[in-house]
């Protein structure tokens, strides 16, 4: 750890994301209508939407503009002390954005950016999801009923992002956040191709991928999880029946050994489905598992379709693509 010299733990996990789309009422139908998220508010161009297993507001704001993309992504913090002492190191960091009075759902936040200039920030007062009491379950230990349309995902996983600099990615959420790196791709001139990081025992609650175009601060994709392989072949169903595309999947990565399913929702984000989590890493002192350039084939695709080439190109907001590829890079 090249700054602090204890591991942190004051990041706890992954709270929300903002997905932006100029097709704001395809978008939502494609999240509400077949993948079951909950509408849980609305405020000026913002819709904020969770699945039946989130427990806080939203786990998800979709907002209109006029290209898709990415909007930020919210971490929650263990503690308010946490937070106060997380928002000093960023500020330390000259990639502080300062606070501002949070939004629906949860309490004031630290605004900041990646080094690639992806939007974060970070909270800790958050409302908690209480359902009204059609929506009331007896399952005590799940925050309400299982929706009865589309094929619903359980809860929000993960984030995948594209980087000009993986490796500085990789050190910023590292040494002033104090993600895990689980795993990651060394090429063999040493350029790190992805990085796979979390806070919590989940392979991963973030990603880093690097961006072909030379672009800077995209999405790559977000996840929402079903813990059921089979769901992701009745979802495919679905999806085919309603014109939406299909990228690649279901297969299993070797990397996270996950089962996945990529498609496109209505306004261009790419979004993933797990049908389960992969393993999760309960040893405080893991050692990342990386993999070089002659293992990927098993890395990417450890079984299933593969991934096409646009793949490692397609992010959002779209950029036109180079001539040539400048840098490799892969991911899952």
């Amino acid at each position: 750890m090249s700054e602090y010299s204890e591991r942190l733990f004051e990041v706890a996990q992954l709270a929300h994301a903002e997905l932006l789309t100029p097709d704001l009422k395809r978008t939502l139908w494609f999240f509400k209508d077949l993948l079951g998220l909950q509408e849980s508010g609305r405020r000026g161009d913002s819709v904020y939407l969770r699945a039946y297993e989130d427990y806080y507001h939203h786990t998800l704001k979709v907002t209109a503009a006029q290209t898709a993309g990415l909007g930020h992504v919210a971490w929650r913090t263990t503690s308010p002390q946490a937070l106060e002492r997380r928002s000093r190191a960023l500020e330390a960091s000259g990639l502080g954005e300062g606070w501002n009075e949070g939004d629906l759902g949860h309490g004031r936040a630290y605004r900041f950016r990646t080094p690639d200039g992806h939007k974060m920030e970070l909270f800790w007062d958050v409302d908690y999801f209480n359902a009204p009491p059609e929506r009331k379950t007896r399952l005590r230990n799940r925050p309400e009923k299982r929706p009865l349309h589309g094929v619903p995902v359980r809860r929000l996983d993960h984030i995948n992002l594209l980087a000009s600099d993986v490796a500085q990615q990789e050190a910023f959420m590292r040494d002033r956040l104090g993600f895990r790196v689980r795993e990651n791709i060394k090429l063999r001139n040493g350029t790190t191709a992805g990085t796979w990081m979390s806070v919590s025992a989940l392979v991963h609650e973030l990603a880093f991928m690097g961006d072909r175009t030379g672009a800077k601060g995209r999405l790559h994709h977000l996840c929402y999880w079903y813990g059921y392989p089979q769901h992701l072949a009745d979802i495919s169903d679905v999806f085919k029946e309603n014109g939406v595309q299909i990228e690649a999947g279901p297969g299993k990565h070797g990397i996270s050994q996950a089962y996945f399913l990529y498609v496109f929702e209505p306004g261009g984000n790419r979004v993933e489905l797990f049908g389960d989590s992969g393993y999760l890493i309960f040893d405080p002192d893991w050692k990342t598992i990386t993999w070089g350039e002659d293992e990927l084939d098993a890395g990417i695709i450890w079984y299933g379709s593969s991934l096409p080439a646009e793949y490692f190109m397609y992010g959002t907001p779209a950029v036109q693509k180079p001539k040539e590829a400048t840098a490799a890079s892969t991911g899952a």
